[in-house]
């Protein structure tokens, strides 16, 4: 996975609202990003040391107290420029595809070496 793209959907799946580490791995799951703890982890302490996220700590039912992750209003800005960014690659990528004959699906990899 390229640099950065791990972080612009860990932002995204923030800005949805304030949400606990286990609850980010499982959304990346849906996604088909498959994200260990020791993986997560510093990205978010990274994340938070930039000034892109900030967390709170609240009681749980089922343990010890649980940090829950909230985008900053600095982190909403990079993730505005994140999207520009994206969109405009999907856009070259999409359009230097055009006229292409068909590809193999991509979960079929019996002609990938």
């Amino acid at each position: 996975m390229r640099k950065g793209i791990l972080e612009y959907c860990i932002l995204s799946i923030i800005s949805r609202g304030e949400i606990y580490a286990s609850d980010i791995i499982s959304e990346l799951k849906k996604a088909r990003l498959l994200v260990v703890e020791g993986t997560l982890y510093p990205l978010l302490t990274r994340l938070k040391n930039n000034g892109l996220l900030s967390y709170n700590w609240k009681e749980s039912t089922s343990g010890p107290p649980r940090k829950y992750y909230q985008i900053t209003p600095a982190g909403l800005e990079v993730l505005r420029k994140l999207d520009a960014t994206w969109e405009e690659l999907a856009f070259a990528v999409q359009t230097s595809m055009e006229g292409r004959p068909e590809q193999p699906k991509a979960d079929d990899k019996s002609d990938i070496n």
